[in-house]
């Protein structure tokens, strides 16, 4: 079964912001997205009837993702640091 998709209140607004472009079709957005017509109508309606109060599922913000991925970066730099010394150090040590 495959995962279902979590997308933020951003990117749905984005979404919708898109299909508003004169000469542009629903259907296009959801395809230069990947995401279903069906999906994509569902978040059209929902901004309509509730404003700025849609989207209050579980969607990751941007602001979070960037931040989650700030600092899976900072790990991976101090783990590289870490054993670019104890590499140093073994290339070092007499035989």
């Amino acid at each position: 079964m495959p995962k279902r998709r979590k997308f933020s209140p951003e990117f749905k607004r984005e979404a919708v912001a898109m299909t508003e472009v004169p000469g542009v079709t629903v259907r296009q957005v959801a395809s230069d997205l990947d995401i279903g017509e069906g999906m994509l109508g569902r978040w059209r309606r929902e901004l309509r009837q509730h404003g700025d109060k849609a989207y209050v599922g579980q969607g990751q913000a941007r602001d979070e993702e960037v931040m989650r991925l700030k600092r899976e970066l900072a790990k991976v730099k101090r783990e590289r640091d870490f054993l670019k010394e104890a590499a140093a150090f073994f290339a070092k040590e007499p035989k």
